[in-house]
């Protein structure tokens, strides 16, 4: 049952579009900004609505990385693994997270605190390496900066 906010915006949403299946995804991230993820009876609700299959709306969910299909942590730290990332050091900083948060990628730390994900290019390639948490581009990483970053989110 979508709440009195979800309802809201998904009105908004679905005013846009001329078809209900047009506004799948953006009922989806409403969803998953109210309930932290999208549960599979999340998506049926979402699906009926949007006069989808569930099949054919977790289609759409799981070719985008940012709806999230399971529980995730209070904060999703998402680290670019695109080339020039690569080139500036994605390897030692991959380990430094692993050793740090004590999870690898696609892991939630214990605490439930942060959700440790790989994303394609991030687009600014030329202040590589980089990461967003939550909604905050992070650029240029290096170790010590990493350390004073995750101080950031409780």
């Amino acid at each position: 049952m979508f709440s009195e906010e979800e309802k809201k915006e998904i009105d908004v949403e679905l005013g846009k579009y001329p078809v209900k299946s047009a506004a799948g995804l953006e009922i989806l991230k409403i969803v998953q900004k109210y309930r932290g993820w999208v549960s599979p009876e999340s998506l049926s609700e979402v699906a009926n609505l949007v006069e989808m299959t569930d099949d054919e709306l977790d289609s759409v969910a799981s070719s985008y990385n940012h709806i999230f299909r399971k529980p995730v942590g209070r904060h999703i730290i998402f680290i670019c693994d695109g080339m020039a990332c690569w080139l500036k050091g994605y390897d030692k900083i991959i380990e430094y997270f692993k050793n740090r948060l004590g999870v690898s990628l696609g892991e939630t730390t214990n605490d439930g605190r942060f959700t440790f994900l790989p994303s394609s290019c991030l687009g600014v390639c030329e202040q590589a390496p980089v990461m967003f948490v939550d909604d905050d581009l992070y650029t240029n990483l290096d170790l010590e900066k990493i350390d004073e970053i995750l101080t950031r989110y409780k």
